[in-house]
This record gives structure tokens, C-alpha cells and sequence, in this order.
């Protein structure tokens, strides 16, 4: 199994509330982790509950950057589930990190490392702005998810295309106009910050999708 739960995104599903940021769970066979937490833990928290997932549940949050709408649900993940592994960039300052730590198992990330088998990051890319994405690799592929992408497509994809083909991304595509990387892809699934979704669309038709909170997708893994 390997199913992706949107849960915070600027777009939402009937039932759901829109909102700036971006929230994704990941479910598989072994363990469930959170990517990011959106910027109000409370209407996190709403979603989790509508969409059926315990948050005490969750094994792992891994965050992206350290921008208020990927991290700011981040108190609310912690007090529902004290002591949960996150994996935190090496970039955040170090108040964060200090404050992160007393409430939950720490995990600094720099280079590309495991997070769970046959889920890695990137390790942190970018030069302005660091940013970690998660690469779910399955037998025929891996599929790339995204924060906000300020490091660029193409660098993010090559850094994922160490794992293999790359057959589709997730999140948010921030305001990239070099597409090369989407030809051999296919799924490209675009929210939150992504300035070009037309261009996108029109480029790619039969690949693009543009998701929303309540959003649930099951990803082939053959």
C-alpha cells in the first residue's frame, strides 16, 4: 500500500477548508508519516479527524523548510503525539531546533537519508532557501512530494533521479518555468504554491492534476 492524504492546501474538497500551506500523510504497509503541517494546527487537526487518521499514530514528521505554513501545525502534531520522529533541515535556526527537541524524538537532516525503507529525502538543496522533499520509490519508479520546491524542479529531481526513474511529483511547484523534468513523469500534481498550474496543464493534460485538502490518492507501486 501507498496511499498520500492531502491535508492542508490553499484548494479543499467538499468538506475540507482551504488554506495556505500544504499538509501530506503517507501511508504504507509498515508506517505512517506526515510531510509539513500546514499553518493552523487546529484545522489540521479537523482534517485528520474527518479524514479518519489518529494523529498519535503518526511514526514520523518530516518538514520540509522552515516557513509558517509548513511548520506552523507543528505544536498541535506535537502535543497529540509527544515524542514522534521528526526530521528537521539543518538550516532551521537553532531556537527552533532547541525548542523541537524537547518534545520529540530529533532528526537533523543535511545529505539524503532514509526515512523509512523505500522512503528517503533529498537532504536539504537550495542555496537562499533549504528545503528537504521525500522520494517514495516503488519497483517501477519513485514518486517525488514537495514543501514548496524553492531549490527549482530540476534540482530536486535530480537529486530524487539517484533513486531511479522519477514517474510523478506532489506538492507544491512554487514559480519553476523549466519543465523538461515533467516529459518522462507521469503524474504531475501541482497545489499550493504553484504559479504556473495553467502552463502545466496545458504542457501536460493528460498528466496534471491539481490537488486540494481531502484529497486521497492511492499510487501504484508496480
Amino acid at each position: 500500500m501507498l496511499r498520500l492524504t492531502i491535508l492542508y492546501d490553499n484548494e479543499a474538497c467538499t468538506g475540507f477548508t482551504g488554506s495556505w500551506g500544504f499538509s501530506v500523510l503517507v501511508e504504507t504497509d509498515r508506517e505512517t508519516i506526515l510531510f509539513d503541517t500546514g499553518w493552523d494546527g487546529t484545522l489540521l487537526l479537523k482534517h485528520m479527524k474527518k479524514a479518519g487518521i489518529d494523529p498519535s499514530r503518526i511514526s514520523k514528521l518530516v518538514l520540509s523548510h522552515q516557513h509558517w505554513d509548513h511548520i506552523g501545525g507543528l505544536p498541535e502534531i506535537l502535543n497529540a503525539n509527544p515524542g514522534i520522529a521528526v526530521y528537521v533541515p539543518a538550516s532551521f535556526s537553532e531556537n527552533l531546533k532547541k525548542e523541537i527537541k524537547k518534545r520529540s524524538t530529533f532528526i537533523e537532516v543535511k545529505e539524503a537519508i532514509e526515512i523509512s525503507r523505500d522512503i528517503w529525502s533529498t537532504g536539504e538543496l537550495g542555496d537562499k532557501i533549504k528545503e528537504q522533499s521525500l522520494v517514495l520509490i516503488t519497483k517501477n519508479g519513485s514518486y517525488v512530494i514537495t514543501g514548496c520546491a524553492h531549490p527549482g524542479i530540476d534540482e530536486i529531481i535530480n537529486a530524487a533521479s539517484f533513486h531511479g526513474k522519477i514517474k510523478g511529483i506532489l506538492g507544491g511547484l512554487h514559480d519553476s518555468d523549466v519543465f523538461e523534468g515533467f516529459k518522462e513523469m507521469n503524474m504531475i500534481a501541482a497545489g499550493h504554491c504553484t504559479t504556473h498550474k495553467e502552463k502545466i496543464k496545458g504542457l501536460f493534460p493528460s498528466k496534471f492534476m491539481e490537488i486540494r485538502a481531502g484529497l486521497r490518492l492511492e499510487l501504484t507501486e508496480c
